[in-house]
């Protein structure tokens, strides 16, 4: 764990210090002030049109597309990402429906309770329902990116997906879709998902035994045909 450390301390250091500043900022100000404040920038076409296809990239689909990918290059790290992403989204849907049920979505309070009418990014759909908390975007963003970002080798690489797990999971909030607290902790969640699955992968007293599990699956395959 030394060297995982060693190669990916930086990017853990920076996603704790964005957790501890936005928890300060969750604590002394209301989620309806704070997505005032993020929804006055809305309406820059160039920033509205990025935001809305970047946050496609916490969909189910591109975690299933990342997975593929992967199943071309390294089996293990394509099977670790997979479950990664599901054992998160399985984990945050529980909170949703069995722990938070209730908490309404932006703009379902903005229309009944604010009586202010949001900005909206034009052709995006609005989920105005509950089950607002966790993001389940955000979720799956942070679960993906994290665990790419822990395989990665090349640090350019961890940053471009470091940002890419920023950006995805905001644009949950500058979309109206999520207040920034579900984000929040879909992001912890997918984080944590992330961290436990390389431990269970990768690290060497488990990492031998799903090692000679993959090689006696490929090696059956190969036998089969």
């Amino acid at each position: 764990m030394k060297a995982f450390l060693k190669h990916n301390i930086v990017y853990i250091f920076f996603y704790l210090l964005i957790l501890v500043l936005l928890a300060n900022v969750l604590l002394n100000i209301g989620k309806v002030q704070i997505h005032q404040s993020i929804n006055v920038f809305v309406g820059n076409k160039f920033v509205d049109i990025f935001f809305k296809y970047i946050t496609y990239l916490g969909d189910g689909l591109f975690a299933i597309g990342v997975v593929i990918f992967l199943l071309f290059r390294n089996i293990k790290q394509a099977i670790y990402v997979l479950g990664s992403y599901i054992l998160a989204s399985i984990f945050t849907t529980l909170l949703k429906n069995l722990v938070f049920d209730g908490n309404w979505r932006p703009s379902f309070v903005f229309q009944w309770f604010v009586h202010e009418p949001l900005k909206l990014v034009e052709g995006v759909l609005i989920n105005a329902g509950d089950n607002s908390l966790p993001s389940g975007h955000a979720t799956s963003a942070f679960a993906v990116f994290f665990s790419l970002i822990f395989i990665s080798k090349k640090h350019l690489y961890k940053c471009i997906f470091f940002a890419l797990a920023i950006l995805s999971a905001f644009s949950r909030t500058y979309l109206s879709q999520h207040w920034l607290v579900d984000v929040y902790f879909g992001s912890i969640v997918g984080f944590c998902f992330a961290l436990l699955f390389y431990v269970v992968f990768y690290h060497k007293s488990y990492s031998n035994n799903l090692n000679s599990s993959l090689q006696i699956l490929i090696s059956n395959k190969k036998t089969s045909v």
